[in-house]
This record gives C-alpha cells, structure tokens and sequence, in this order.
C-alpha cells in the first residue's frame, strides 16, 4: 500500500477519505454476504433435491428453477466486490509506459467513464425491469423481477465505486492503490 493512510492528513480531508473508505467496506461485504447467501442456497437446494430423488423418486421441481433469480444476484456480487478491489479483466501494458501523472488522467478518465455507463445502465434498465414483473417461473410463484432488480445493486455499486475511486484520486492520488496495479478497464 502506497501513500497516506485514511487515518493521516488534515481533518475534513481525513474523515471524507476515512467515509469513503467505510463505504468501500460496506460495499464490498454486501457483495460477499450476497455471494455467500446466493451459493449456499443454491448448494442446499441441488443437495436436498438429489436426496429426495434419490430416497424417494422425486425431487423439488424450484430447485430447477431458482437459478434464475440467485445467478444474478450471484454475479451481482461478484461485481461489487470486484470494483472494489479492482479486480477488473484488463490489458495495461500501454499504460505502463505512461508517466505518473497520465496514468493519473487515464485512471480519472476511466472512473468517470465507468461511473457514466453505470449510471447509463441504471438509467434506461427500468422498462426491462418493469416489464420482468410479470415474468413468472413456471415452479414457483415467483416474479423475474426479483432477479433482474440485481442490475440496479450490480452498476450502483460500480457507480459508488467509481465516485470513490475520482473523490480518492482528487483528493489523495496515492492512496491506497499502487498507479501500476490500477485497474484501467
């Protein structure tokens, strides 16, 4: 870890990065607590239903079916935490060769850039979220809506990131993160 610690430095700069970094914790233990829950879940469900089958011929008809509300909500937090600790799929090898301080306009670029799609995405996703409430799973009465609403956690969560990471950048470029292992994607 390079630069100052949230716990260094004046006071209203100190308590905003030490707020920003207490969102990044809570963004980043929802994420995983909503990993933990959607794979548990799913494993008991498969686990039960080929008990059932196996002792008595028939298993649980949902547990083919309840995929396709956790899958999203799944990967939903695997974004979270990802953006968090970016762990974004990236090339940077141009960037390497870049100067500190056009590494520092390229991360701020990309912060702004990833913090407008999220919010883009968030924007226009609401008829398609809207219109998955009256999707129904043949098993089991419950509503696609409850699986596509992943899509407002999912880009709020890179859209909260993404104003972290420019409020960081602004406010102290070297913390907490090494410019070379920037996430540049």
């Amino acid at each position: 870890m390079t630069g100052e610690s949230p716990t260094k430095g004046s006071g209203p700069r100190r308590s905003l990065l030490r707020l920003l970094h207490v969102v990044e914790r809570v963004i980043e233990g929802s994420g995983a607590a909503i990993i933990f829950a959607t794979l548990s879940f799913t494993f008991c469900a498969l686990l039960v239903n080929v008990v059932l089958r196996y002792a008595f011929g028939s298993g649980l008809a949902w547990a083919y079916e309840i995929h396709a509300i956790l899958f999203p909500w799944l990967v939903a937090g695997g974004i979270a935490v990802a953006s968090v600790r970016g762990w974004h799929i990236s090339v940077d090898a141009l960037i390497g060769i870049l100067p500190d301080a056009a590494k520092r306009a390229v991360a701020l670029l990309v912060s702004v850039a990833i913090l407008a799609i999220a919010v883009t995405v968030i924007r226009t996703s609401g008829p398609i979220i809207k219109a998955s409430q009256f999707q129904r799973l043949s098993e089991i009465p419950v509503s696609q809506y409850w699986g596509y609403i992943s899509l407002y956690y999912a880009f709020g969560a890179m859209a909260a990131q993404a104003v972290i990471t420019l409020a960081r950048q602004i406010l102290a470029p070297d913390y907490d993160r090494d410019l070379p292992q920037q996430s540049f994607s």
